[in-house]
């Protein structure tokens, strides 16, 4: 939750942009802009963050959405040190609380969540990376969980790495604070792509579009699956796959694009 860059910009903001594509349905780019300090993530940019991500959940045409940080050096750098230095017993709890929500949001938005990684990306950076469906990150990436050299714990949706890089790795980088790049981050699986810069713009849209394409219904209740499965037991988990596999057949989504996936065999 830590960043270790100074200065201050008056202009910090989180932007929300949606973009249509070609009728394939609408996905929404979320910035955080508050790049003179490696996207550091001060209260306003947390509730603007929560407020952005809430936003989006009515939009009935929104297939996916994109999250990253502004300019090539960071993700997130982290929270702001200067806000938790001056934290007590008192005020701790609603601070954590709060970006535990901003995470939380995301994490319960209705579409997949893309996070486009390019530079840093720690603590309360690594919290929103890990709040994401999927995560692509350039080359030229670094990951790490810092929290502890400044006597605090990693905290909130650092939780969710031990079910997404196993306890071992979990350990390894809330206990030493120590940072890796982006190939050890991807061959643990807290990444699931790795591409040059100049590639990542392309991988990401197209993900993004591949999703925007696919059945919206179906994405939706794909969304919703698959985070049961984070919460409930195996057998409860392939249960509740059952019911949604039925829920799909509620409208004539299936069969038009199944119909479709025929005719084109036939042609």
């Amino acid at each position: 939750m830590t960043d270790s860059d100074g200065g201050h910009s008056a202009e910090a903001r989180v932007d929300c942009e949606i973009l249509d594509l070609d009728g394939a349905g609408r996905v929404a780019r979320i910035t955080i802009d508050n790049r003179a300090r490696l996207n550091v993530l001060s209260t306003p940019l947390i509730r603007q963050l929560t407020d952005a991500v809430r936003g989006l959940y009515g939009d009935p045409d929104l297939r996916a959405a994109i999250l990253t940080g502004a300019g090539d050096r960071a993700f997130v750098g982290g929270a702001d040190v200067r806000e938790l230095a001056a934290l007590d017993t008192t005020s701790a709890y609603p601070y954590i609380t709060r970006l535990h929500l901003a995470c939380a949001a995301i994490r319960k938005m209705p579409v997949p969540v893309i996070a486009r990684i390019d530079g840093y990306c720690l603590g309360g950076g690594m919290e929103v990376a890990v709040s994401c469906d999927l995560r692509v990150a350039s080359s030229r990436s670094t990951f790490g969980m810092p929290e502890v050299r400044l006597g605090i714990p990693s905290v909130i949706e650092a939780a969710v790495m031990t079910r997404l890089i196993g306890p071992g790795k979990t350990r390894q980088l809330v206990y030493t604070g120590e940072s890796i790049d982006a190939g050890e981050a991807a061959g643990c699986g807290l990444v699931d792509k790795v591409v040059p810069p100049g590639d990542l713009d392309g991988t990401v849209d197209g993900w993004a579009r591949a999703i925007a394409t696919a059945g919206p219904r179906a994405i939706r209740l794909q969304k919703a699956l698959v985070r049961r499965w984070d919460d409930i037991p195996l057998d409860h988990a392939i249960q509740a796959g059952m019911r949604s596999f039925t829920m799909a057949f509620a409208t004539d989504e299936p069969h038009q694009r199944m119909q479709e996936f025929l005719d084109r065999k036939r042609a």
